[in-house]
């Protein structure tokens, strides 16, 4: 299969006047075409700055990441914002939806600064909407007059107007309840079935089930298969002591 993320060796160094803070060491991640992969990792375990650097909002101070084959290192800051808006969808915790504007203008909300006509930017957002399962009478509704979990749904047909390479989804279930959670997992699991690659990060080894396979990152390092054993192991000694 091929590989749509192919990173290398990466390295994150973030210098002040004090001292170094080393947020990734020697990470390397393959991502298969149309493949759910899960990243999960305690706070400060480097797991959001690997999502920036896949996200193109950030560059590692050393390694290589090729996206699609094209190497995403060395590319200068016009060039990333172009495979932002091209290439990458994003899904986050909070939503960040225009709260009184429809749905439909919600999810156009990509397409406004390229050179697709009106009708086309329409049609794609009603594809978008009806590809993550929105009822169409909801399409005219502004996006705070939805429930969280319709509101999610928008924000993943968002991410999918411009047909990206990958979702990349930060804790998406992370202000959802348990059910309306599911609904999301769900419609993610949808798009993964129609041959989209999806990233995601979490905490909670519930939503993580979901995916093909799940990546644990500590100290800015990709555990090895025994570690993760072990990590596992520990975390599910915890739960039964907490019970």
């Amino acid at each position: 299969m091929p590989k749509v993320i192919q990173a290398t060796n990466l390295h994150r160094i973030y210098e002040t006047e004090a001292s170094y803070t080393y947020a990734l060491r020697g990470v390397s991640l393959a991502v298969e075409k149309g493949e759910f992969l899960c990243i999960m990792g305690p706070s400060g375990s480097g797991k959001s700055t690997l999502m920036n650097i896949l996200g193109c909002l950030d560059k590692p101070t050393h390694g290589s990441y090729k996206l699609e084959g094209l190497e995403i290192s060395n590319l200068c800051d016009d060039d990333l914002a172009e495979i932002r808006a091209t290439r990458l969808g994003f899904v986050f915790q909070s939503f960040n939806l225009l709260p009184r504007t429809t749905v439909m203008r919600n999810v156009m909300l990509p397409l406004i600064y390229s050179s697709i006509s009106p009708r086309e930017r329409e049609i794609r957002a009603w594809k978008a909407l009806h590809a993550v399962g929105l009822p169409e009478k909801y399409y005219d509704h502004k996006s705070n007059e939805l429930s969280g979990g319709q509101v999610q749904r928008v924000a993943i047909a968002r991410a999918l107007v411009n047909n990206p390479a990958i979702i990349l989804a930060d804790e998406p279930t992370g202000n959802l309840d348990s059910n309306t959670g599911t609904m999301v997992l769900e419609t993610f699991h949808t798009m993964r079935e129609q041959g989209k690659t999806i990233v995601l990060i979490t905490h909670d080894p519930e939503v993580a089930q979901w995916a093909d396979r799940t990546v644990h990152i500590r100290d800015g390092k990709l555990l090895t298969d025994i570690q993760e054993q072990h990590f596992v192991a520990n975390h599910n000694l915890r739960e039964v002591h907490n019970t």
